[in-house]
Order: structure tokens, then sequence, then C-alpha cells
């Protein structure tokens, strides 16, 4: 079974649509709301679609999937964002990929369901980033044998890029893959600062995530590759 955790705070709106392309999928999962404590019925409204709804205690993305990860029952995590959308028979691509015993984890390419060529352009080259170096962020629908994220750690509950500094270290593990059809994402971030500064501005703070030596130090504990049962 593939339990897939969904962190979430004031996502009601967005969460039907995102439980429409769970429901697409046959094979056996269960679905994990971590919710923040929101105030706009998000945790009524993931019950109501079929979702097992824990509270987190702290509105940070990191601890709320840890905490959902905690609660899960399959051997197989899958950590999607409410705003993100899983193309049909993504659990059976999920399924396939891990019956290689070296595969420990991966994600999708992504596309945004904005019409950005930029945006295109940007899904494109973090395709061939996943590919080379197999480096995942949160919107790429991440997934991992349950038993390598416990040996992991789990996420390091910062405040950002919990997804990539997670993702870094699990490649360093053991094999990572990623999958294809895309998931599709929402682009409404960018409608505050428009497409164009807000990549300026994710490319300087990832620049300096991945060059900060802290970053670097905290993977060389998972240098080597992980012995999972």
């Amino acid at each position: 079974m593939i339990s897939i955790v969904i962190p979430a705070f004031n996502e009601a709106g967005q969460l039907p649509a995102t439980f429409a392309s769970l429901r697409a999928q046959a094979e056996p999962h269960e679905v994990i709301v971590s919710d923040a404590q929101s105030t706009d019925g998000t945790g009524e409204v993931a019950r109501e679609c079929g979702a097992r709804v824990i509270v987190s205690p702290r509105r940070q993305r990191a601890a709320q999937m840890n905490a959902g990860a905690r609660a899960a029952r399959g051997a197989c995590l899958l950590f999607l964002h409410a705003d993100t959308r899983l193309p049909p028979a993504a659990l059976a691509k999920i399924a396939g990929a891990l019956r290689d015993s070296a595969t420990l984890g991966g994600g999708f390419a992504r596309r945004y369901d904005v019409p950005s060529r930029l945006l295109r352009l940007t899904c494109a080259l973090a395709e061939v980033r996943t590919r080379c170096f197999g480096w995942f962020l949160g919107d790429q629908a991440m997934f991992v044998r349950s038993a390598a994220f416990e040996a992991l750690g789990g996420f390091r509950e910062c405040d950002i890029f919990e997804d990539l500094d997670f993702s870094r270290r699990l490649a360093r593990a053991g094999r990572v893959v990623t999958l294809r059809p895309p998931v599709i994402s929402a682009g409404r971030r960018f409608n505050t600062r428009g497409a164009l500064r807000t990549t300026w501005s994710d490319l300087c703070l990832t620049a300096r995530h991945v060059t900060d030596g802290h970053s670097a130090a905290g993977g060389k504990a998972y240098a080597q590759p992980l012995a999972i049962a």
C-alpha cells in the first residue's frame, strides 16, 4: 500500500481537485492530510473526500509531513502538495518503479497549470536536474520507501528546502527515479511577483542552499548506500 501524505493549511478550495486525481488511481492507497489547524474547513473537506486527518500543532510543511509519515501504514510514502494533481496511473508507476529493490524512491516530472513559456522551460530544466542528480522539490510528488525514510531520519524540520535537503540525502543513499507523465502543479505562487521574478528568486535561494556548508555537511552521514530490508 502507498500512503499519500498531504500537508495542508487553508487548502479547502484546492483539495477537491487533488482528491479527484487520487480517485482515478487503482493501486491500494491511503490518504493522510496533516492539517496545521486550518480555519477554512480544510479538515472537514479532507474527511468528506475520504482522508484520515491528523492535526499538526506546527504550521511547518516539514513537521506536518513527518507527522503524517508517523501515522502512515504503507510500505511507500508519497508526499503530495495540496495543489498538485497526479496523472492517471501515477501510483501504478510508483509501484512498478519500486519492484526494483535497488530503487529507494524518486518523484515525477512537473508541469504548471498556467500558460507560461518560461515556466515550461523551468519544468524542462527541472527534469534534467532530477534525472542527472536526483534532486526533487516538493511539488514533484516525491515518494520513498517507508524504511528508507525512517533510516534517513525523515525531513529536517527547517522552514524552506526540506524537500531538496531530503532528496539530496536520498540520492546519496541509493537509486532514485524520475517518472512520467508529469504531475500538474498550481502556478498560483507566481501570481504576485510574476513568473520571471519568482523564478529568479527561487534560483538564487536554491543556489545559496546548495552551496551552504551546513547543507553539504548534513548529507555526509548518508554517503553510503542504505541497506533496506
